[in-house]
């Protein structure tokens, strides 16, 4: 079941779910909009020709500080990955779905390819997986809202939490934008 704007606040106050910092403007009737964070990263193509999902992926992407240039152009078929600027976490009984905003859709700017879940159990800065499926280059800025978040109650508590130790739970408490880590999987 997905959480009304009224159970959002009830479960902001008993703590199940956390939204750093909030801002009651941006509570929609079932969901919370987030905004864009200030640290993306973008493949460096000039130096690799491929990706081997075995090796570490770190020195294939450089890291952009987009307040630096002041807002953050995504070219058509450009890939970048990016975080909301808030924390967002949940408990054990508690998941989240990262959705785009239909404003930024109808430019043909996607924010997740397909890592919009938010495990029970974690709470970290999301990353957004920007990819840009229009014919012109989108400029974006920090602290506008790029994303919402829907909450929904499991059934029953989950049995082991994000960050339990028999999950390999490569990003847990993430607070800054990182690189695949799935040549942990290997």
């Amino acid at each position: 079941m997905i959480l009304s704007d009224r159970t959002i606040k009830e479960k902001l106050k008993s703590g199940e779910i956390a939204i750093e910092p909030f801002t009651p403007e941006n509570l929609q009737p079932a969901s919370y909009d987030l905004t864009l964070g200030t640290k993306a990263l973008v493949f460096d193509i000039t130096n690799h020709t491929e990706i081997d999902v075995k090796k570490p992926t770190e020195d294939l992407m450089r890291e952009l500080d987009i307040n630096q240039f002041g807002s953050l152009v995504v070219h058509p078929g450009e890939f970048v990955l990016s975080n909301v600027a808030e924390i967002v976490g949940v408990d054990a009984s508690h998941v989240a779905r990262l959705e785009g905003k239909s404003s930024l859709g109808r430019l043909g700017l996607i924010v997740h390819a397909t890592a919009g879940f938010l495990d029970p159990g974690n709470k970290l800065r999301m990353t957004l997986e920007i990819s840009n499926i229009g014919a012109l280059p989108v400029r974006l800025y920090p602290g506008m809202k790029i994303a919402q978040i829907a909450f929904e109650q499991l059934d029953q508590p989950s049995e082991k939490p994000y960050g339990s130790k028999e999950l390999n739970s490569k990003y847990l408490g993430d607070m800054t934008v990182k690189a695949s880590q799935i040549h942990k999987n290997f």
